[in-house]
């Protein structure tokens, strides 16, 4: 007999038995094998809000092997990812398996390393209730409010729809931004730019104009502008003040998961679930080359900053080898953790310092994890570096009273730099070099220039930053975040536009119904709340079954004044208007949100009942037919191009479409790759090919 492990998932199974003897057998519960009922609330509001837990339908044969696999163990460890739905997950195991809660059967694995699971199997403990409880209150309330609150938009909106606690939170705060960009009113101003040459230099750089008289100008229009430049029309442009000095910049902190979503957005492009999956694979373990399965990185659901003594003596090893002494900061460094944050967990990290981006390449592993494998990496052995140390100037420029200022740098040591630098979700202003200067210098101008400028709206919320501003709010935890967009996006609450979120008509019309109507589901403070209540029943400072009859209470009360303000009365939701007639009728087409998302109808329904999918063209030319090129989605949500005459035409491709043609055919081209690509003809026996950059790449001849 031996002794059996149960995980989540058959890549984390066969990491975890890589490192553990032959006296264990490790299985899989692939995720949760009980959960409430789909088809009814399942939760006995009157009995102190008792779940009613049923084994998931398909994992009935899987639950039988499993408790086969137990019954024949000498002892069962419970292994779980390490927070709240893995310690929720383990109790549902005990459950079905009729196992002592009170025998230390829970173990937990920070990363899957040989030191990681040797920490976790010689620290068994007893299952924690307060995290099961969290757990088990955040379940219920969301299936309060998904199945109390459904009913009500399908009678009022219509059938089909459906709500979330946090989801509904989330639209309110797109929908928000949206209504603010609207009423938002452009002002004109202007700045004043020059450009100047010291003294035997070739090179102008880049000064504005700081003060009038003493004074920040308010210009306002381009008389203000012009009356400002009339001043230097002549001017003598002398050097009134130099200030030179040191500026150390840090390096950023390690990966939390919100700044790994984030980061990770705006560096490869990638949205929250895949950053996400390819997180849980490189935790879960892959096959490295010399190494077998090893976990490359520690829990990936992290608010916390901490890192190990362990892992920074380890990146010091790393950075001496690879950069010296002076790449190691003067003493360690400790990043803070914010104080909503859990700090179960460590910051991202990689498991190991040595196992390089390069060598994980060489594995054989995908893109997308190799290249969350680097970023991680790069930011961890970064965030352990020292400081980069910049020569900066400050220069005052004066000319007939008015001031002009400029500012620049140069580095002085690279340092963590050498390495990793965060990106931004706004440009940061080129760097300005400037010449030697002093005191007194007399200076001659290029150029001055009034310009034009106007005040932007606030942007839309991107994947990013949404996800930084859940965060900043203390909306939802670090395991919630992918979910909510997802689904806020499915239920058509929410659409992309290019790496934008904006609100669907849909969207705007349930928002307002829950805004006018259930206040606190959407308060962002309320809901921040209650996300500290979850916090609490954790940590045991509260019981979970009294949060739920207050909230309950409140939401019941809310509902029921809702059904009588709103009796008899539907909302509707608007239509968008488009330039196409239907062929039917010849009446305007219009476009509708049905439960599959939008397509198109013709507005005198239900008079006419056409509807067409909505198509979006390209451009491109179908190199087999010649008809058009769509812009498509596979089932997975994933873009790709085809031929409207699909299926009678089976053209399709990942390539984009171009308005170029093929100087030898006549047909489209398409880019292939990313900018540094290639344009392609994919006309048969062609072959012409022309690389982005210019080069030929042609072949075929």
């Amino acid at each position: 007999m031996s002794d059996l492990v149960i995980v989540e998932s058959p890549h984390k199974a066969k990491t975890v038995k890589r490192y553990l003897s032959g006296d264990y057998e490790v299985v899989a519960s692939m995720g949760h094998l009980r959960d409430l009922p789909k088809s009814k609330l399942g939760v006995d509001i009157d009995n102190d809000f008792e779940p009613q837990y049923i084994n998931i339908k398909d994992k009935e044969s899987l639950i039988k092997e499993i408790k086969k696999k137990a019954k024949a163990s000498d002892h069962v460890y419970l292994a779980g990812d390490p927070d709240r739905e893995g310690e929720a997950i383990s109790w549902h195991l005990a459950q079905l398996l009729g196992l002592d809660m009170n025998d230390k059967n829970r173990v937990t694995f920070n990363e899957i390393t040989k030191s990681g699971i040797d920490a976790g199997m010689s620290n068994p403990r007893t299952i924690d209730l307060n995290l099961v409880n969290a757990q088990q209150a955040r379940r219920i309330l969301d299936r309060i409010v998904g199945y109390k609150l459904s009913p009500f938009l399908w009678r009022k909106i219509r059938r089909g729809l459906s709500a979330g606690r946090v989801q509904s939170v989330a639209v309110k705060m797109i929908c928000d931004r949206e209504n603010e960009i609207r009423a938002f009113v452009s002002q004109e101003y202007w700045s004043i730019d020059g450009m100047f040459f010291a003294n035997g230099s070739k090179k102008a750089f880049a000064a504005k104009v700081d003060t009038v008289d003493g004074v920040k100008p308010d210009l306002k229009s381009k008389a203000d502008a012009d009356a400002v430049l009339k001043r230097l029309d002549g001017a003598e442009f002398v050097v009134d003040k130099v200030k030179k000095s040191v500026r150390k910049k840090n390096p950023a902190a390690p990966f939390t998961t919100s700044t790994l979503q984030q980061e990770a957005s705006r560096r490869l492009g990638f949205q929250g679930r895949r950053t996400m999956k390819a997180a849980q694979e490189l935790y879960e373990g892959l096959d490295i080359k010399d190494m077998g399965p090893t976990g490359l990185i520690t829990y990936m659901r992290t608010d916390s900053l901490r890192i190990s003594d362990e892992a920074r003596a380890a990146a010091y090893d790393f950075i001496k080898e690879k950069y010296g002494d002076a790449y190691i900061p003067e003493k360690p460094r400790v990043y803070k953790t914010k104080g909503s944050a859990q700090d179960a967990h460590e910051a991202i990290r990689p498991t190991n310092p040595a196992i390089t981006p390069e060598l994980v390449k060489a594995s054989g592993v995908t893109n997308d994890q190799y290249k969350l494998y680097k970023l991680i990496w790069e930011r961890f052995i970064a965030s352990q570096m020292a400081n980069c140390t910049m020569d900066t100037m400050s220069v005052d420029i004066a000319a007939n009273g008015v001031m002009f200022k400029a500012t620049g740098y140069s580095v002085k040591f690279d340092g963590f730099t050498v390495l990793y630098e965060e990106s931004k979700d706004e440009e940061e202003e080129k760097k300005n070099v400037l010449p030697p200067l002093a005191k007194g210098d007399k200076l001659t101008p290029k150029e001055i220039l009034g310009n034009q400028h106007f005040t932007q709206p606030p942007p839309r919320y991107t994947e990013a930053t949404l996800v930084k501003a859940f965060e900043e709010t203390g909306i939802g935890r670090p395991s919630t975040y992918v979910t909510t967009v997802t689904t806020i996006i499915n239920r058509n609450y929410v659409e992309r536009d290019g790496k934008q979120l904006k609100p669907t008509s849909l969207g705007e019309v349930t928002n307002e119904l829950m805004s006018e109507h259930f206040d606190k589901i959407v308060d962002v403070k309320f809901t921040a709340n209650m996300e500290k209540s979850l916090d609490d029943i954790e940590s045991g400072k509260i019981g979970w079954v009294k949060t739920l009859q207050k909230f309950y209470k409140e939401f019941d009360s809310e509902l029921g004044t809702a059904e009588k303000e709103m009796e008899g009365k539907r909302v509707k939701v608007p239509d968008e208007a488009t330039d196409e007639v239907c062929e039917v009728c010849g009446k305007p087409m219009v476009i509708k949100i049905g439960r599959f998302g939008k397509f198109m109808a013709c507005s005198g329904f239900p008079d006419c009942k056409n509807t067409k999918r909505i198509v979006q063209e390209t451009g491109g030319d179908c190199p087999f037919c010649g008809k058009r090129v769509l812009l498509k989605k596979s089932k997975k949500g994933k873009k790709y191009y085809g031929c409207e005459n699909n299926p009678e035409c089976s053209f399709m491709t990942w390539d984009i479409p171009t308005e170029e043609k093929c100087p030898r055919c006549g047909s489209t081209l398409f880019q292939k790759g990313g900018k540094n690509g290639i344009l392609i003809c994919h006309k048969q026996d062609c072959g012409y090919q022309r690389s982005l950059s210019g080069e030929s790449a042609e072949s075929g001849e």
